[in-house]
């Protein structure tokens, strides 16, 4: 688990085939890796990653096939830049919200404008994935833990303050650009709940209105 906390900035330097997937060697900056074992996890950009070999500037990860079909890593080349955050511990303080690592889609950046000192980052997610993002909920964007300002359908809007530009790749975004997108924990096991009986039910159909109303959560 993580909290959308970036506390380092790395660097892909190496990509390497392995048979129909990869490996990459990531440059980690000032993260501090004195504490990392083998076979800990790291989220990089979003994606929970485990390292595999550790050196004192870096470590290595496998990407599966998964992994390069879901999320954005299949698309980084040496010299990318990527956000990165350490495993939460049990005293680790909870800054931003719940995060798994898990990529639930992969959305685009389409307007990316200033607004006094911050920016206001617009993305258009998947559709559907829309159902799971509120306005005033909490998003992580390429791993990073966001606050969502505003909704209109699929596309939400963020606020970026300046501190978050420095620390974080977002100062890197522009229009265009895909991103690693993970919805709230809650909003995605809610709604495996309100299926109850039905989630065992194979190529089931969902949330829906008349779920919700059953519910009492649509009048």
């Amino acid at each position: 688990m993580f909290t959308g906390i970036i506390t380092a900035v790395g660097t892909i330097t190496t990509i390497q085939p392995q048979g129909g997937d990869f490996r990459l060697r990531i440059a980690t900056g000032k993260l501090d890796l004195r504490d990392v074992h083998l076979g800990d996890s790291i989220a990089v950009s979003g994606v929970c990653l485990t390292a595999v070999d550790l050196a004192n500037d870096g470590f290595w990860a496998d990407m599966s096939r998964e992994t390069l079909e879901r999320t954005t890593l299949g698309e980084v080349t040496p010299g990318t830049r990527v956000n990165l955050e350490k495993a939460l511990t049990p005293t680790t303080r909870l800054g931003g919200h719940l995060v798994s690592g898990h990529v639930d889609g992969v959305g685009a950046v389409t307007e990316w404008r200033s607004d006094g000192r911050s920016w206001r980052l617009r993305i258009q997610a998947p559709d559907a994935l829309a159902r799971y993002i509120a306005e005033k909920g909490s998003i992580c964007v390429d791993g990073v833990s966001l606050t969502v300002n505003q909704v209109d359908g699929a596309a939400f809007e963020l606020n970026i303050v300046p501190h978050t530009l420095v620390e974080t790749t977002l100062a890197d975004f522009k229009v265009g650009r895909r991103v690693n997108l993970e919805v709230d924990l809650i909003a995605r096991y809610l709604e495996r709940l309100l299926l109850g009986e039905r989630a065992a039910q194979p190529g089931g159909s969902g949330l829906t209105e008349a779920l919700l109303r059953e519910h009492g959560f649509w009048k």
